[in-house]
């Protein structure tokens, strides 16, 4: 099965083609404010090298954000047009989600990702190794406000979708661990947790982990049409947030 995975959630546009689990291509573009302009010339790139078609494609795995509100929009959309055009199957994924399984690791892992004003999007995850692949077992989602630990706590320590046992190791990766190491360090567990933070190299979200995670996602029947595509925000867009302002003055 070849899958088109494709991400435009972050600062960094992804596209990936991957045979199963075989990776073909990777393709990158750091540059947030051009995405709009270069996500199509990256997928035409990719297929060009790889000397495949859209007509070869069994599968399409696209990234639904949390993240910048335009960028998700703008990888929605085109994987939408691709799906209705050629009637192929396709998984959303979560970017929280997406980072988790950068680390290869099962366990407690989470997620988190900048979003300016020491807030951040966070992804909880319990991921379980099963027949030698990582699949979700249970997952939360949460926009929290770091100025204080309480709001992180709640959101690990006494969540109503995951139990967190005693004395397990929590996993901590995304922009935001760069941003507030110290502050995650000294988090105030009433339970004994230990807490492991990934190296950089696991902060960037990859169009060839969105794949891997899609077609674990489709074996286990767990895909859909162009419907299942909506972006996940978790919170308002500065644009809504400044019209209430100036409707409350």
């Amino acid at each position: 099965m070849k899958i088109l995975a494709l991400d435009t959630s972050s600062k960094n546009a992804s596209v990936a083609i991957l045979e199963d689990n075989q990776i073909l291509i990777e393709l990158n573009n750091e540059d947030e404010k051009t995405h709009s302009q270069k996500l199509m010339p990256m997928i035409d790139e990719a297929f060009q090298k790889t000397k495949l078609s859209l007509n070869d494609i069994s599968l399409i795995a696209c990234g639904l954000g949390p993240g910048s509100f335009t960028g998700v929009r703008i990888g929605i959309a085109t994987a939408k047009a691709f799906v209705d055009t050629k009637h192929i199957p396709c998984v959303g994924i979560s970017s929280l989600e997406a980072l988790a399984y950068n680390l290869n690791q099962d366990g407690y892992i989470c997620s988190l990702i900048n979003a300016n004003h020491e807030n951040c999007y966070a992804g909880f995850f319990h991921i379980e190794q099963k027949n030698g692949v990582l699949q979700t077992l249970e997952s939360d989602f949460a926009f929290l406000d770091l100025s204080s630990p309480t709001a992180l706590l709640e959101f690990l320590e006494n969540n109503t979708k995951i139990t967190l046992p005693n004395n397990s190791p929590i996993y901590f990766v995304g922009d935001s661990i760069l941003l507030y190491e110290h502050f995650l360090q000294n988090l105030p567990f009433t339970k004994k947790q230990e807490l492991i933070l990934a190296n950089t190299s696991s902060t960037a979200i990859s169009s060839i982990t969105l794949a891997k995670i899609g077609y674990t996602k489709y074996k286990n029947g767990d895909y859909g049409n162009s419907n299942v595509l909506s972006p996940i925000y978790l919170r308002k867009s500065q644009a809504e947030l400044t019209l209430e302002q100036k409707q409350k003055t």
